[in-house]
């Protein structure tokens, strides 16, 4: 098993990379994600890898961080979800943010990823709650206790497409029992 690569990069085309480790070149396939973490070509990179195997190909995919990667194994299990759909998954959602939209149920945000309808959204939801990096943290940045009670204005400024991190951040001056939509407009001005 391939699990890291360090070298200089040859080539940048999307979504693939080409890190030349020690004379030979490996072309890694690589989230949007960690594409645009990357340094330029000529400049040295590190990835965490997965080789999978097929009867037709050998694959090798690339990320920039441990999490990323396991939250990647974690997908491929899915029944459904093959490594080209995990690499869409994780180029639309941060293993964060896919973390929190697993621990929620959040079936619309999961379906924003590329090939990923509802009944596979479920699917993830259902298979995946708990055993994503993160996954109890992001269960519980939903608890009362952690959100100050208002969880309802964070999931609505998420549904907005704000990341976890800039809801929590945004919400957490505002008063327990605050009405949503007064929530939301104050966690809106705080944003500013």
């Amino acid at each position: 098993m391939i699990g890291r690569l360090r070298g200089i990069i040859l080539e940048k085309n999307p979504p693939v990379v080409v890190l030349d480790v020690h004379g030979v070149g490996y072309e890694t396939q690589v989230s949007m994600q960690t594409f645009y973490t990357l340094p330029a070509v000529g400049e040295e990179a590190a990835l965490y890898t997965q080789l999978v195997v097929r009867e037709d190909a050998h694959l090798l995919f690339g990320f920039g961080s441990r999490e990323e990667r396991e939250t990647f194994r974690a997908l491929v299990k899915v029944s459904g979800i093959g490594a080209k759909s995990a690499l869409g998954i994780l180029s639309t959602l941060t293993s964060d943010e896919l973390a929190t939209a697993i621990a929620t149920e959040d079936i619309k945000r999961l379906t924003a990823a590329p090939g990923i309808g509802k009944k596979t959204a479920e699917r993830m939801a259902l298979e995946l709650r708990g055993k994503l990096a993160g996954g109890s943290n992001a269960a519980g940045l939903f608890t009362p206790e952690a959100t100050g009670g208002n969880e309802d204005i964070i999931n609505t400024l998420l549904a907005l497409g704000y990341t976890d991190k800039e809801a929590r951040i945004a919400c957490k001056n505002i008063p327990a029992g605050t009405d949503i939509s007064e929530g939301v407009r104050l966690a809106l001005k705080n944003m500013l």
